[in-house]
């Protein structure tokens, strides 16, 4: 068994898919990956399974019924990969706004550096982010500025979205208590370990903007991320986190 298992949760991706998948394989370092489709329109599921012929040892497809949101996605892809016991196991978008080629510096950072969990860092460096108008590069940041004063993690980049998490982290906190579907989902994630004492270290990444396909940050996603983090630090301070 590789003990390294990258998820991917896609909608629409078809014009990513091929060369994110593509470019995790060229790596020196193998690893498997998980695509979590939520029943794509555009047929991404039927490009994966096209490279499965492919890469039929290394390259795995759930399919869900509908889109049911990012946090829903990684926890379905987490229990696939805790029930294959795999040893570490990464969040990455498919859009290439995550260098491929970092995953290598992430796993490093736990396999032998000693991390729990290595966060992707936009932020722990100056600001790491490339072709993004300075509005979203002001959410971004003063985002992580806001949940560092609510929650008191000494993480600059509390909202990064490209992680891996060693088998132990997973395994302690219940995902099943697990709430929030957007980037708040990322957010929660942190916070829970953070809570258990789990030692987090963040690797300087640079973030790129996706070029093909379409983002998926809503006002409904903003607000859930503003006002789930109050609501984990009042179930932290009433031992119901």
């Amino acid at each position: 068994m590789n003990c390294g298992l990258v998820i991917i949760p896609t909608y629409n991706e078809i014009e990513n898919i091929e060369s994110i998948v593509r470019a995790v394989f060229s790596l020196s370092k193998s690893f498997h990956v998980l695509i979590v489709d939520d029943n794509s329109p555009d047929k991404t599921s039927d490009k994966v399974k096209e490279l499965q012929i492919e890469f039929s040892d290394n390259l795995f497809l759930e399919q869900r019924l509908k889109k049911a949101g990012l946090g829903t996605a990684y926890v379905h892809g987490f229990k696939w990969a805790l029930a294959r016991n795999y040893e570490f196991i990464f969040e990455m978008d498919a859009d290439f706004s995550h260098n491929p080629q970092d995953l290598e510096r992430l796993y490093d950072a736990c396999h032998l550096g000693g991390a729990d969990i290595a966060i992707g860092s936009r932020y722990v460096t100056g600001v790491n982010v490339v072709n993004w108008p300075l509005s979203r590069v002001l959410l971004s940041y003063f985002a992580s500025v806001y949940v560092r004063m609510i929650t008191g993690m000494k993480i600059m980049d509390a909202t990064a979205g490209f992680i891996c998490y060693s088998r132990k982290v997973l395994e302690t906190i219940n995902l099943d208590k697990i709430k929030f579907i957007g980037y708040a989902f990322q957010i929660e994630m942190k916070y829970r370990a953070f809570s258990k004492k789990f030692h987090i270290k963040e690797v300087p990444v640079i973030f790129t903007d996706r070029t093909k396909g379409q983002s998926k940050m809503s006002g409904s996603i903003i607000k859930e991320a503003i006002f789930g983090v109050l609501t984990l630090r009042i179930k932290k301070m009433f031992n119901n986190l």
